[in-house]
């Protein structure tokens, strides 16, 4: 039963989901469009978007709000056909001279062949790259993308399932994200992920869930109070994945790892060793 485990856990991240957050609220309660208004539709009394892609533009979305930490998430149905050279996202990102950005990347293939991309930035320096193959049709249906920020650690999950955990090594000189955030969406192309077939357009992505689990920021500085206990999200048993999160999460490094920034180059950095 190939990938079973991925499966079995999946009910963790219920664990991890802060009881107050309502995730169907209208998409105009929190957030707001950043570019493509005619390439862009609301569903379903706004507990829906459908965002898309053609020669002309992209769309994309972001908070009202910046956030210092929490549980953020998407539901996520992406584009089918021939999507080669299309990418769809989901992130955190803030806006300075030397920004941090948490990264969801899905690059699109022909058929259900995309593969998930995770980066991170921190203080403007990017390069950490991971990329994972999906074990669903990620185009079928909707499915859950979350990540929870803290002060300890990142995490990534997919359905519950923990897929890319980052931890704050700043002790040992390696950068971690500090800075207020937004939440940001979108549908564009890139050269580097292939040549679009651009009779297949347009390319439809859709999103659901739209209430934010976070800290907010006051004016774009993260107060002390973003890593208070009072935040479930910042309770010590969130500091670690725990031990049946961390089997899944090694299940899905040595089954769907398809590239690793820590496996280039003669010497991995010095954060890659903590981060497995």
């Amino acid at each position: 039963m190939a990938s079973s485990l991925l499966f079995l856990f999946a009910f963790l991240i219920a664990t991890v989901r802060h009881a107050s957050c309502d995730p169907d609220v209208p998409w105009s309660q929190n957030y707001v469009l950043m570019y493509g208004q005619d390439h862009t539709q609301l569903l379903n009394q706004e507990k829906e978007i459908q965002i898309s892609l053609d020669q002309a533009s992209g769309a994309g979305f972001k908070s009202l709000k910046a956030y210092g930490s929490g549980f953020f998430g998407m539901r996520m149905k992406l584009p089918n056909k021939d999507t080669t050279g299309i990418i769809t996202t989901f992130y955190l990102r803030s806006y300075t001279n030397n920004h941090d950005e948490l990264d969801f990347e899905f690059l699109g293939g022909k058929g259900q062949n995309y593969l998930l991309q995770t980066n991170v930035f921190t203080n403007g320096q990017g390069g950490r790259e991971q990329r994972i193959s999906l074990w669903f049709d990620p185009t079928e249906d909707f499915h859950d993308y979350q990540l929870i920020w803290n002060q300890h650690q990142v995490v990534w999950f997919v359905d519950g399932t923990p897929i890319r955990v980052f931890k704050n090594n700043q002790n040992i000189g390696v950068g971690y994200p500090i800075q207020a955030m937004q939440i940001e969406a979108s549908i564009w192309n890139g050269t580097w992920a292939g040549e679009p077939n651009w009779s297949q357009a347009p390319f439809q992505a859709h999103y659901q869930g739209f209430g934010i689990d976070g800290c907010p920021a006051q004016l774009n500085t993260i107060g002390s109070e973003c890593s208070s206990p009072t935040f479930e999200w910042n309770m010590e048993k969130y500091w670690k994945l725990d031990p049946q999160q961390q089997m899944t999460y090694e299940d899905v490094r040595n089954k769907h790892m398809m590239y690793d920034y820590c496996t280039i180059g003669p010497k991995a950095p010095p954060e890659c060793q903590s981060n497995q």
